[in-house]
């Protein structure tokens, strides 16, 4: 999965990317700004974008709304983030356009492919469940146990 993440933090942007591409995901691109996020998404065509509500003097919730109806090729799903507690912001992102939102403690590809494949309306995914990064898709009785590389 290829993915962006735009945050205001480089110290988080160096973790995050090194967190994810340490989990298999490829990182295509981080970004300070909602236009250089703009930019990006237009040039790199990420699977999904990952991004903070608060990026200083932009909005992550306006980005996401950019990003959902955007024109041309500007155009990607987006997660967003937040240090803050998700209660403080539920209204918030129940109201974006935004595919779900994870904690930025509890990142992680899991948490990603879990909002994905809920996109998705996969069976067992509640709505709450989706639009917050809780849900993590049942292991079928086939895969149980199975060596290897975990699936997406």
């Amino acid at each position: 999965m290829r993915v962006l993440i735009v945050d205001d933090n480089d110290h988080f942007l160096e973790a995050a990317r090194h967190l994810l591409e340490q989990e298999g995901m490829n990182v295509v691109a981080v970004a300070a700004t909602s236009a250089e996020a703009l930019r990006r998404v237009d040039e790199l065509q990420p699977d999904v974008t990952l991004v903070d509500v608060d990026l200083g003097d932009d909005s992550g919730f306006d980005l996401a709304r950019h990003l959902a109806v955007g024109t041309g090729t500007a155009r990607s799903p987006v997660i967003l983030m937040s240090a803050s507690p998700e209660q403080d912001l539920v209204d918030l992102i129940d109201a974006s356009h935004a595919i779900g939102f994870v904690s930025k403690s509890d990142l992680s590809r899991r948490a990603i492919a879990g909002l994905m494949a809920a996109r998705h309306n996969l069976p067992g995914a509640g709505s709450d469940e989706r639009r917050r990064g809780t849900w993590r898709p049942s292991v079928p009785a086939g895969r149980r146990g199975r060596q290897g590389p975990r699936p997406p």
